[in-house]
């Protein structure tokens, strides 16, 4: 089954969700970072019914770690998508430039994607709830008290 991207817009917005843009055959969802509005979107619904996300990890969070290490912390966050039916679509090393000096790379992002094939609309909205409570990126251990 397939749907068009004004039939997904329709149903996560009735769901409760809030979009963040339409891009082709995708729409993604918002994910507010944070509570100053800054959003992002790691979260998207095709019209071929599937839903994906993507999860992260960034090398200034941990300098010392090789690539693959990188991708396994990432890919530990999904840990949980993968009993439900997710699977892995895709790794890509993304460099994050900076803006006044495009020469030079602020930091690096190590990302994979995930996807599930679903049968419904109904079935899509109950995938991104769950796809926006996972946590996208790996964050670096608390510091221990002395």
């Amino acid at each position: 089954m397939s749907v068009n991207p004004t039939e997904i817009r329709k149903a996560l917005l009735a769901a409760g969700f809030e979009l963040y843009r339409t891009q082709g055959e995708q729409v993604h969802i918002a994910d507010r970072v944070r509570d100053n509005l800054i959003m992002d979107s790691g979260v998207s619904v095709s019209t071929a019914l599937s839903v994906k996300f993507v999860v992260r990890s960034q090398r200034s969070d941990f300098p010392n770690d090789a690539t693959a290490k990188l991708f396994e912390r990432a890919r530990a966050l999904a840990a949980s998508a993968l009993d439900r039916g997710y699977v892995e679509t895709g790794t890509v090393t993304n460099p994050m430039h900076d803006p006044v000096d495009p020469s030079r790379t602020l930091d690096t992002w190590y990302e994979i994607s995930f996807e599930k094939t679903v049968t419904t609309l109904d079935e899509a909205m109950a995938e991104v709830g769950f796809a926006l409570a996972i946590e996208k990126t790996a964050r670096t251990a608390a510091p221990t008290s002395v």
